[in-house]
């Protein structure tokens, strides 16, 4: 009940907060799946929940469009949409894009065993041990798995699902991912498996997330200016948190 009312409240003060707004419509090209964050086939996920939320504040409604990475900035370019997630390494400035503030940060770190007592603090504590990651990951940090690309440990795949699984098992040793990608899918694995249980983890920090990679970029300087007056908005009254809480919890 008081969950509830809370909800209320929050969407409320979005709805008031719209008063007096120029409404535009905002088409922005994202992912095309990636749980928690995107889910493409039901029009949510963490990020789409809270960029959907970021405009309405000011009145702005949003069309997702979901896409391969590879095509993100050049829809953007082509005129195709009026905004994207993030530019994917593309500067959109000479593009006529504005960028706004990140709604998300990925955190990815490297999972072990506890039971094994891995070190990896530095990339060659890396070497001779089994690695999954996430597709593209050792362009994002090649400093780290560059040299790891070409050998039979080292893998990466698009369907992170089975990671949680495949870690316990033993079939890899370290399991590169996001934690709230890693947490959602323990989570999906235990309620289909009710008897699994996740042994002891460590989690390795290696790399701090720089916002710059996150970042939306916008056509409209002033649909810009009101998405990052929403996200400020959203994080002063607790929103963004409870949109998480609601694919993390439930």
């Amino acid at each position: 009940m008081k969950r509830a009312a809370t909800q209320r409240g929050l969407f409320l003060s979005l709805l008031l907060a719209t008063s007096g707004a120029r409404a535009v419509e905002v088409t922005m090209a994202f992912g095309d799946n990636l749980p928690p964050y995107i889910l493409a086939t039901s029009d949510a996920g963490i990020e789409v929940e809270i960029v959907r939320a970021a405009l309405a504040y000011r009145g702005h409604v949003l069309h997702a469009r979901y896409q391969p990475m590879g095509r993100i900035p050049v829809s953007f370019i082509s005129g195709e949409v009026n905004a994207i997630m993030m530019d994917v390494g593309v500067d959109m400035a000479p593009h006529g894009g504005f960028y706004g503030k990140p709604p998300v940060l990925y955190d990815n770190v490297f999972y072990t065993l506890k039971s094994r007592n891995l070190i990896i603090s530095k990339p060659d504590d890396l070497k001779g041990h089994s690695i999954m990651a996430f597709i593209g990951a050792a362009k994002r940090y090649p400093v780290w798995l560059a040299a790891l690309n070409h050998v039979p440990g080292y893998v990466e795949r698009n369907n992170q699902a089975v990671q949680p699984a495949l870690l316990t098992l033993g079939r890899y040793e370290v399991i590169l991912s996001d934690r709230l990608i890693f947490q959602y899918y323990t989570q999906l694995y235990q309620r289909a498996n009710p008897g699994f249980v996740m042994p002891p983890l460590d989690e390795h920090t290696f790399t701090h997330a720089n916002p710059r990679d996150y970042r939306p970029v916008f056509r409209d300087a002033t649909v810009r200016d009101d998405f990052n007056a929403g996200l400020v908005h959203l994080h002063k009254t607790g929103l963004d948190r409870a949109i998480q809480d609601r694919y993390l919890k439930n």
